[in-house]
């Protein structure tokens, strides 16, 4: 008799135990999910910054560029 007691507090255990974790894996994965959510936005913020600053970046040297080909033929004409 002592061994069927023993037994079904046993079983009694294992089926409590996995109604547990079934309950915690529910939960991370909620919890995965709204992980996920927020890494993609801050990857889209961040590759949206980064293409502002090529955007501003590009044109800074277009300016350059421009301004550095005027003063070179201002000072060709000044010579000719």
């Amino acid at each position: 008799m002592i061994t069927d007691e023993a037994s079904t507090q046993v079983t009694a255990m294992d089926t409590s135990e996995t109604v547990a974790s079934t309950t915690s894996q529910i939960s991370r994965k909620i919890k995965k999910g709204v992980q996920m959510k927020r890494t993609k936005n801050v990857r889209k913020q961040k590759a949206i910054a980064k293409a502002v600053s090529q955007n501003e970046k590009s044109a800074t040297k277009i300016e350059k560029n421009e301004s550095k080909t005027l003063r070179t033929k201002s000072a060709k004409n000044l010579y000719d």
